[in-house]
């Protein structure tokens, strides 16, 4: 799959950006966005009389969030990608305003339903968030930064629900969004002022046809999920939407493998680490997702049930919210666990905490306290899970594609936030209690909840043992994963130039050179790809300085990733080379912080063919070919064996020209345009070369040192030669056609002669004095 090759900016180094800022700022942006999905919770019974509208359309208010969050998110990190991630972080906060207002404008259905989606359209805030942090943070801090940003997601969960049943309590329910609008405010402004743009980019054309696709799709499959315990699962709308959803998606999936830019790059979401890190994300959505249904009504039932705990919303939400203290206390432990063991080993733990909460939950639930603690063991196991997956994400694809592929993440856990919705409605709606004329569901129908998010919990850490083994982070970021053989399609950042670019994005694994004595210098890291945008593994990187002194040596990790540090700030030589590929030198100017530059090689091709007879069809041994490049030097040169075949390697792709020759046939040359990888193959056709011998006579007497000049049809002097001591001359290698012999050395004679371009032609001219 190729792809527009990243575009990073050229200009002088800049200020490094403050990281406690951009992390701060960031995170509060990514809280702000997360209080949306709980923002309505308390007033969701009441909604049908504030609206007055019946309870089932009331209910869109929530839908339409979850499908505008599922529609944008994918799209703003594509958008963030191509065109600026915090270009689109500004766009989304500005959606969060807009809609925050509406809805706090609104008195009736409509308006609301418009604010709400508005303001799932923010919902790619948290995505775009972390991929800056990848961009312009110092390695160091990656790791708890991803870590905090990601754990913003169920902080802001967690304590807006108290703040918002406080609010709604104590003040009339427009002021809910008033609030939210206020929030998104200051997000948006403290964004605006403090957080740089990151300057990863990647080229090319949005693919509108793909992202149409994906949200018809999309919106078929959620609609589906959310609305079939209202409309029946059994209907002929639920199962039409699932079969759509379905055929959508399929067409959308070959479509999107066979554009060159697409929205989503399948090929990279189908690598081992990225395709089963995504898979345990939609576990560990559904497990999160299980807690916010279940414990909220277990705490507000009645005592009398024998099972309720009959609290307030306000203080249900009180007893959630320091699970969401404990994600983001846990942010850089979980930090802390990846860079010595691997974000794979964090994503196991904390998938083993969640079910651990979950199974505690079953046998703990007859005080408020147990709730506090089963909540905060599982937050602690979200906080670890979610911290992991961005590390896990981030280091499996380019830099220019992070925002597509975090956006990608976000949205798995949301489908699986959907699908548990779905299920535990359908189980607690099945298993039920009566209490007085009312049913209930029953404590039975609760645990069993329970154990459904223990398995899916279990699950995720089964999927996340599949996840290729890595070493553990360097610095705070990841390295390249140990023995994966998967194909991996990175973009490719230009390969010949002199930059500057002071911004981090990866730490990577270094091989120092043994005369290394900058092991503090400012380091010097990025990707060496090949064709199509593919990793160079393997591929030996050096730095040395404009006086040829080797100051450190790298070898390119499976996905083409390096790392070489140097001395200090200035101009250096960076080569990089690699089996069948050319080498490549490139300037680079070092600032005092870390660059980013990814090299490009050009793959070394070959050529191949046969040559063969044009008029018998019959393969020409031992002819000589000679290849040339657009200047006219000499590449290669070579024969042909006895099957007329020949190979022609290391070759670098673009036009050549190719030139075979043999004997008793004419010599031929032509264009040949070289592929970007294997051996391009070519089929010569060498025409014979006609041959024409005589003698020149005088008196009957063979005439030495005549001069015999060839011409051709249109009088063009095609050959000359003089004759022998035996008045013998001779042409070769002609075309087939009208000629003209004429012989000089007594008065000049000119005779014409058909060729017949094969074998010899005989030809004796016979020369006279004038009178005889």
């Amino acid at each position: 799959m190729s792809h527009a090759q990243p575009r990073t900016a050229t200009t002088g180094a800049a200020a490094p950006p403050r990281p406690n800022v951009v992390v701060a700022v960031l995170a509060f942006g990514g809280i702000v966005v997360s209080l949306m999905q709980t923002l309505v919770i308390p007033i969701v019974p009441e909604l049908p009389t504030l609206l007055n509208a019946p309870a089932s359309d009331a209910a869109w208010a929530v839908t339409a969030t979850l499908l505008a969050a599922a529609v944008a998110t994918p799209m703003m990190g594509r958008l963030g990608d191509m065109y600026g991630k915090r270009r689109m972080l500004l766009v989304s906060m500005v959606m969060l305003v807009a809609g925050s207002v509406t809805a706090a404008l609104s008195e009736s259905l409509v308006p609301m339903i418009v604010g709400r989606a508005l303001q799932g359209l923010s919902a790619g805030v948290i995505p775009l968030g972390i991929s800056i942090m990848r961009d312009e943070l110092p390695a160091e801090r990656l790791g708890s930064a991803t870590a905090l940003m990601s754990a913003s997601l169920g902080v802001g969960g967690a304590l807006g629900l108290p703040a918002a049943a406080l609010i709604a309590d104590n003040f009339d329910w427009h002021v809910l969004f008033w609030a939210s609008a206020g929030m998104g405010v200051v997000a948006l402004l403290l964004v605006l002022a403090l957080v740089p743009e990151s300057r990863v980019r990647t080229g090319g054309r949005f693919d509108l046809i793909g992202a149409v696709g994906m949200a018809a799709g999309l919106v078929c499959l959620l609609l589906a999920i959310s609305k079939g315990g209202d409309w029946g699962w059994g209907s002929g709308t639920i199962l039409g939407l699932f079969g759509a959803a379905v055929v959508i998606l399929l067409v959308w999936g070959f479509f999107e493998l066979r554009v060159s830019q697409p929205l989503v790059d399948l090929r990279t979401t189908a690598r081992r680490q990225v395709l089963f890190t995504n898979l345990a994300s939609i576990a560990i959505g559904f497990a999160m997702f299980a807690m916010s249904l279940v414990i909220p009504q277990l705490l507000q039932l009645p005592e009398a049930t024998g099972y309720g705990l009959g609290q307030s919303l306000l203080a249900a939400g009180l007893v959630m919210a320091p699970s969401g203290l404990v994600m983001m206390a846990l942010a850089p432990v979980s930090a802390a666990v990846s860079k010595a063991k691997g974000p794979k080993v964090t994503l196991m733990i904390g998938s083993l905490i969640v079910a651990g909460g979950y199974a505690l939950n079953i046998v703990l639930m007859d005080e408020v306290w147990h709730f506090v603690l089963v909540s905060c063991v599982i937050g602690a196991g979200i906080g670890f899970t979610y911290g992991s997956m961005p590390a896990l994400i981030m280091s499996a694809v380019p830099a220019s594609e992070t925002g597509a592929a975090n956006s990608l993440n976000t949205l798995m856990r949301s489908i699986g936030t959907s699908v548990a919705s779905a299920v535990a409605g359908v189980i607690l709606a099945q298993m039920t209690t009566t209490f007085g004329s009312t049913a209930l569901p029953s404590e039975d129908g609760f645990k069993a909840v329970l154990a459904i998010g223990v398995g899916a919990a279990l699950l995720a850490f089964f999927v996340a043992s599949f996840i290729p083994r890595r070493q553990p982070l360097a610095d705070g970021t990841s390295e390249a994963p140990a023995g994966d053989g998967d194909e991996v399609t990175d973009d490719a950042g230009a390969a010949s130039a002199s930059v500057t670019l002071p911004r981090p994005r990866q730490a990577l694994a270094l091989e120092a050179a043994p005369d290394d004595g900058a092991a503090n210098g400012t380091l010097v890291r990025g990707h060496v790809r090949g064709a199509e945008s593919a990793p160079v593994s393997g591929a030996a990187v050096t730095l040395i300085s404009l006086e040829g002194r080797q100051l450190g040596r790298s070898v390119a990790q499976v996905d083409g990733s390096y790392g070489v540090r140097a001395p200090g700030a200035g101009s250096y030589v960076l080569i990089a080379s690699a089996d069948g590929y050319q080498p490549q030198a490139s300037t680079v100017v070092v600032a005092d912080a870390p660059v980013t530059y990814d090299v490009l090689l050009s793959g070394t091709s070959g050529l191949a063919g046969v040559v063969r007879s044009a008029d018998s069809g019959v393969r020409v041994a031992g002819a000589v070919v000679i290849v040339t490049d657009v200047r006219g030097d000499v590449l290669a040169t070579g024969e042909t064996d006895a099957m007329g075949e020949f190979t022609v390697s290391d070759l670098v792709p673009g036009t050549v020209t190719l030139a075979v020759n043999s004997a008793k046939h004419r010599p031929l040359a032509l264009p040949v345009e070289i592929g970007v990888t294997g051996a391009t193959r070519v089929e010569v056709e060498l025409h014979p070369g006609a041959h024409v011998r005589g003698t020149v006579l005088g008196a009957g007497v063979p005439l030495s040192e005549a001069r015999v000049t060839l011409m051709d049809a249109a009088g063009n002097v095609v050959a000359t030669t003089t004759t022998g001591v035996d008045g013998a001359y001779a042409f070769s290698d002609l075309d087939s056609g009208e000629y003209t012999v004429m012989a000089t050395g007594y008065p000049p004679k000119a005779t014409g002669m058909t060729v017949s371009g094969g074998g010899v032609d005989g030809h004796d001219i016979e020369l006279a004095h004038g009178g005889e």
